[in-house]
């Protein structure tokens, strides 16, 4: 094997890290965040509008509830895709693609007169929800190992708190839109504004952004179609970590059968059950054919990952992640039903859940730059657990400062935990990262199904409590992870290959 210096993706920029420069590197961090911003603001545009949008069409409560799992069942084989597509074609026409075709489903949501094209729209928006995955991998091209952790949790940080700013500005965009149009659909106004947004942003990111510094290399996977493994057992390993990902929107079909909401018929969630075991075995035949060489030749050490590391981030991203996205969808309706609030006063408050993404998911990158991957890990994922413990306390007797003090507390752990998982991701394979991003982040999606889908069958507080004993398992398999050290080798267009310092 032949093997070049050293490389260092980020070189062409040889300035710091610098949240308040708008050049090289730091414009790419600034135009990457804005744009997950804004995929996240218009992802959860409904969040605020439960109540008004449930009163305009005659919902039921479990027909409000099932919107909320609709929201992020698509982003689960969306973001295993986006991965993909990302590794192929680069970050910036993957992520402009994203912002401008997800503003349709926000149009058709806005306007829907019906529960079925409400239902289909808000299922629709989950591909917007897969824009994350490709900032992640932006962000590993432009940035080396030593910030690598931090611009990654300022991408995911700034970029979450689209969820919090929806919360806080579309109820005075729908108060002011109804005020200036008349009638009580100013949350169509304001969720179909926040499409518009999302839309032109999309030229703007186009025109601005390239995939890598000026005369680095862009790595690409050697081959297409699937996710590549190095070894046996990590094939073996990789289809059992596939399998979740079909039962999650198995169960999704459940909750719209006959059994739950029956939005579809039996004999429609039965071809949808046997589409999936299909898919699921199409896939399983895809990627054997993909991957059948390591069964006869073994891949050179050197050019060798270890899925078990993918594997362990994914189970931290379902409880971290998944968490987040199942409290942000529910935590305004929360507040307004355990402490009798408005929606307004209801959604200022849940966003503190959210806001707290502005520095914690930074500061999980930060930390586990600073002192080690691992050890982040284990403190940040105890933390949470602690923290939806204390979640699942809260009821009516305690007061509202309080409350928010626990939500703010526990929101902190969730998102510097996220910032810790995705200091990791990039420093496993970097040709694989949007692949790899992909896949935590539909376990992610994931765990929001399995969790939203709990929420509809018990009460808020054992809600909070079953997060809080998925955390602890994720706590306990940290232990077999290894902290990345040392270089990854990856092919250069040439056939030759170049070494990425990691540790």
């Amino acid at each position: 094997m032949s093997s070049s210096p050293p490389s260092k993706p980020a070189a062409a920029s040889k300035d710091k890290l610098n949240i308040f420069s708008f050049k090289d590197k730091n414009k790419i961090l600034h135009l990457g965040w804005i744009a997950f911003f804004l995929t996240f603001f218009v992802w959860f545009n409904h969040a605020p509008f439960l109540s008004a949008i449930g009163d305009t069409l005659n919902l039921t409560k479990d027909q409000v509830k099932t919107l909320l799992i609709l929201n992020v069942a698509l982003t689960i084989p969306a973001r295993v895709i986006i991965g993909m597509l990302t590794d192929r074609f680069g970050p910036r026409r993957v992520y402009t693609a994203i912002l401008a075709i997800g503003a349709i489903p926000c149009f058709t949501f806005a306007f829907a007169q019906d529960y079925n094209m409400l239902a289909l729209s808000r299922f629709l928006l989950g591909f917007v929800g897969a824009g994350f995955v490709v900032g992640i991998r932006l962000m590993s091209d432009w940035f080396p190992a030593n910030e690598l952790g931090t611009a990654e949790g300022i991408y995911g940080g700034w970029g979450n708190f689209g969820s919090a700013a929806a919360a806080l500005l579309l109820p005075t965009v729908a108060i002011i839109a109804a005020a200036v149009f008349g009638g009580e659909a100013g949350w169509r106004y304001a969720t179909a504004t926040s499409g518009v947004v999302m839309m032109l942003y999309s030229v703007i990111f186009y025109k601005m952004v390239r995939d890598t510094p000026k005369g680095a290399t862009y790595f690409k996977p050697k081959k297409s179609g699937a996710m590549m493994v190095t070894s046996k057992g990590d094939f073996w390993l990789m289809m059992v970590f596939k399998l979740p990902m079909y039962l999650a929107l198995a169960l999704l079909a459940w909750k719209l059968s006959p059994a739950g909401v029956s939005l579809l018929s039996q004999t429609t969630i039965n071809i949808v059950y046997i589409g999936l075991a299909l898919l699921f075995i199409y896939e399983f035949v895809t990627s054997y054919r993909f991957n059948k060489d390591v069964f006869t030749t073994p891949v050179p050490e050197a050019q060798r990952y270890d899925f078990k590391q993918v594997g362990i981030l994914n189970i931290l991203y379902f409880a971290t992640f998944g968490s987040e996205l199942a409290v942000v969808s529910m935590l305004p309706l929360f507040y307004q039903e355990t402490f009798n609030l408005s929606i307004v006063m209801a959604g200022v408050l849940a966003s503190s859940y959210a806001f707290m993404n502005l520095m914690s998911r930074p500061g999980g990158g930060w930390l586990s730059d600073k002192f080690g991957r691992k050890i982040t890990l284990l403190i940040l994922t105890a933390g949470l657990t602690v923290g939806y413990l204390l979640m699942g306390l809260l009821d009516s007797t305690w007061p509202i400062a309080l409350a928010l003090l626990i939500t703010m507390f526990c929101s902190f752990f969730v998102q510097a935990g996220e910032g810790a998982v995705f200091a990791v991701i990039p420093l496993i394979k970097r040709s694989m990262t949007g692949q790899f991003a992909g896949m935590a982040g539909a376990y992610g999606n994931v765990g929001s199904v399995v969790y939203l889908t709990v929420l509809s069958l018990v009460s808020y507080q054992v809600f909070f409590f079953v997060i809080a004993a998925t955390a602890a398992v994720g706590f306990f398999t940290l232990f077999l992870l290894k902290e990345p050290e040392g270089v990854i080798v990856e092919e250069m267009p040439d056939g030759s290959f170049a070494q990425i310092q990691v540790g």
